[in-house]
């Protein structure tokens, strides 16, 4: 066998950790929500405020976090929070997450200064950041944007790739993902589809995952050559398939597991 041949036998042995964003069980408790991931077998869980909350009492959440491991899952990660406050403020953050064990959070700070404080504690407590991209239009909507703000600053501060909205505002996730360089740290994996109505007027779709425009045969091929460690959180924004995610999330972990195997 080539050297060549082994390289690729390798990278096709490669599988993503797929896990679950909870913005797509909003309509859900956080009971209801351990119950949906162990159903589907997503381990690992990003919270959203609705199932738990940094700001709030430190035995609740912890009496949470108990609960989820008893089932089998952990809380790896909260968000997206917003991170705009004084360094007292985002301390309270960096506190919750270090006594739920996570090790990465996801922001999307509205305010460029609050990013000094924000790189401030993620030396002093050794917790990743990852800045989460909404449309074109938004704070950090294009890579160019988000690279202004993570391009000087400690390597612990990275990405977090919404590919739904990176692929609806034009940009090829693949080719973004390597660009990346090393600094991305979690995706949202969810799918968008740009359509024009009667008038010529572009829509923004949010449809099932592996339907839409996003290049995730080009994403997984890059992920396997990286051989990339993270988690890749099931997400939507539909509010039809928020209504009942059943199938929307299994048709999901479907379609990732037949992509890369």
């Amino acid at each position: 066998m080539l050297l060549g041949e082994t390289s690729i036998l390798a990278a096709k042995k490669w599988q993503p950790e797929l896990g679950l964003q909870s913005w797509t069980c909003r309509n859900m408790t956080f009971d209801q929500v351990v119950r949906f991931a162990k159903k589907h077998k997503l381990k690992h869980l990003q919270l959203i405020g609705k199932h738990i909350d940094p700001n709030g009492s430190k035995e609740e959440n912890l009496a949470k976090k108990k609960i989820l491991e008893e089932n089998g899952l952990v809380c790896y990660t909260f968000g997206v929070n917003g991170g705009n406050g004084t360094k007292e403020e985002n301390r309270k953050l960096f506190e919750f997450s270090k006594y739920m064990g996570i090790k990465l959070i996801v922001v999307e700070p509205r305010k460029m200064e609050a990013w000094d404080n924000l790189e401030e504690l993620v030396k002093e407590y050794d917790i990743k950041l990852a800045i989460h991209n909404h449309g074109h239009s938004s704070t950090y909507g294009t890579p160019e944007k988000v690279w202004n703000v993570i391009g000087n600053r400690d390597k612990r501060i990275g990405v977090c790739i919404d590919i739904g909205h990176l692929s609806g505002a034009g940009f090829d996730v693949a080719k973004t993902f390597r660009e990346y360089k090393g600094r991305v740290y979690d995706f949202h994996v969810k799918d968008k589809k740009v359509e024009k109505t009667k008038e010529g007027k572009e829509v923004i779709l949010d449809v099932e995952i592996g339907t839409g425009n996003s290049n995730y045969k080009g994403l997984f091929e890059e992920l396997a050559k990286a051989k990339w460690e993270g988690v890749m959180a099931i997400e939507t924004d539909n509010r039809t398939f928020a209504g009942d995610p059943e199938q929307f999330v299994a048709e999901a972990v479907k379609f990732v597991k037949q992509s890369t195997k």
